[in-house]
């Protein structure tokens, strides 16, 4: 797959903010970005917002020709998937996922035919040909509506966020046989340090995404989704609040809420790369200078082919009906 020229054939005289409207505007493109990116990210995109929320936006863009995902690959798939006659641009291939990689589609197909009576829930981080192996997909947002949807006499697999299913088991009260993955930053919070937080700031709350571990869900005053917790912290009257998940969103939510005091949860270690600051090591691939490439290139692009899209594109959009 082509990839674009280096970064460092930019002009450094350029304004790249300047640039990337005019290459917006000359290109008919339109930026969505994952709330997990950068600050100067989150500011240019057009539309900001969680896997739900882009999945949406990704299907509904249609004055645009081109789509540029600033958030991790399958994020860029979904966009191709739902919308694939958009050229869909990604500002760095190598932007991945360890819950996508825990989970390869033909590894997902076996455990299938083991079950043949189950009904396939696949989380939307995913790669696009999991996504066609699955009978629906779920965000975080939506995941328990998705699961009440589906007969309580039908047994279910879920994939590939154990976390995010073992939670949902406990929210439903619905056995479910679990994939084993986990989110590379979600899983380093420490629960020792948090106790040791909470214990320095008694007045604050402790809000949680629900791909933490257990032993972290069990300390929150709230669990929820990306744009959940974003909600939260705007509507609740707690001056003071620690965030566990990963630390980019803060940025907007320190805008929504400008007031408040907004801490990071603690990880299990640290000074030992993204992972140990709360952040995400393939979110933060993606850079102003990549997207600037991106638009100016036309490249590198999510190509995916006529099958493989109809097949993924199902499950998405039976997601989609019930959200």
């Amino acid at each position: 797959m082509p990839r674009p020229m280096s970064t460092t054939s930019i002009d450094p005289t350029l304004d790249l903010f300047a640039e990337i409207e005019e290459l917006k505007r000359s290109r008919k493109a339109v930026i969505l970005a994952h709330y997990y990116q950068d600050p100067d990210i989150q500011d240019i995109a057009d539309f900001l917002g969680d896997s739900l929320d882009l999945a949406h936006k990704a299907r509904d863009v249609d004055e645009a020709e081109v789509i540029l995902f600033s958030g991790v690959h399958f994020m860029a798939e979904t966009a191709k998937i739902l919308n694939p006659a958009k050229i869909v641009l990604v500002p760095d291939l190598d932007a991945g996922c360890s819950l996508a990689d825990s989970c390869p589609a033909d590894e997902l197909r076996a455990w299938k035919a083991k079950n043949p009576d189950h009904a396939v829930v696949t989380y939307i981080n995913c790669t696009a040909a999991t996504k066609a192996e699955s009978d629906i997909i779920c965000t975080s947002s939506n995941a328990e509506k998705v699961l009440r949807s589906i007969p309580e006499d039908q047994p279910v697999l879920f994939a590939p966020d154990r976390n995010l299913g073992g939670w949902l088991a406990k929210r439903t009260g619905r056995e479910m046989e679990l994939w084993p993955g986990t989110c590379q930053v979600h899983i380093t919070f420490s629960e020792r340090k948090l106790c040791e937080l909470m214990a320095q700031h008694p007045e604050a709350k402790f809000i949680a995404h629900p791909e933490c571990e257990d032993e972290i869900l069990r300390h929150a005053a709230f669990v929820g989704s990306t744009k959940k917790l974003l909600d939260y912290v705007q509507d609740d009257p707690a001056e003071k609040i620690i965030i566990g998940t990963e630390a980019g969103i803060i940025h907007t939510m320190q805008k929504a809420a400008p007031q408040k005091t907004l801490i990071r949860a603690p990880v299990v270690e640290e000074g030992t790369g993204c992972e140990a600051c709360g952040e995400c090591p393939h979110m933060k691939l993606n850079t102003i200078e990549k997207i600037y490439v991106a638009l100016r290139e036309l490249q590198p692009r999510i190509e995916l082919d006529d099958d493989l899209i109809a097949r993924a594109r199902r499950p998405l959009e039976r997601m989609l009906s019930i959200a």
